[in-house]
């Protein structure tokens, strides 16, 4: 719990006391009273946050709006291969066992075609000809 939860907490005692010691007729008074605290709270919040995100796009900006690039790792490609191989077999056989032929093409289908979406992730220009192959490498030698 940090120091702020802690102080919301004491004014919600101290609120809580108020109650006791007041009585009811005092009731919506305190509660308002807590209310406005807990928003001022998330304004804070919610200030800070916005801060952040715009003096991070500004950094982006003076940066010259370039986007980091996806890590393509051995490691990753290695364990995307794997998860696909594995879950391969099941598929194969719910298809193959209930749609027989049809239903494993639609099963190897879909395993090719999330697997071809991977490759075009992490290979940018991999489908897209020689030309878009060139450009991607202009843009890696730039970086």
């Amino acid at each position: 719990m940090d120091a702020r939860d802690t102080d919301l907490k004491k004014e919600l005692d101290a609120t809580l006391r108020a109650r006791g010691e007041l009585g009811e007729e005092y009731e919506s008074a305190l509660v308002d009273s807590f209310l406005e605290k807990v928003d001022q709270r998330i304004d804070g919040a919610v200030e800070r946050r916005v801060r952040r995100q715009l003096a991070e796009q500004q950094l982006t900006v003076a940066r010259g709006a370039r986007t980091p690039r996806p890590t393509d790792s051995w490691g990753e490609r290695f364990g995307f291969g794997i998860v696909s191989l594995v879950l391969a077999v099941p598929l194969s056989a719910i298809g193959g066992g209930v749609a027989h032929l049809p239903g494993l093409l639609v099963a190897w289908a879909g395993i090719v075609g999330v697997n071809a979406v991977q490759a075009a992730r992490t290979n940018p220009g991999l489908f897209g000809g020689r030309r878009r192959r060139e450009a991607a490498e202009d843009d890696a030698w730039e970086e």
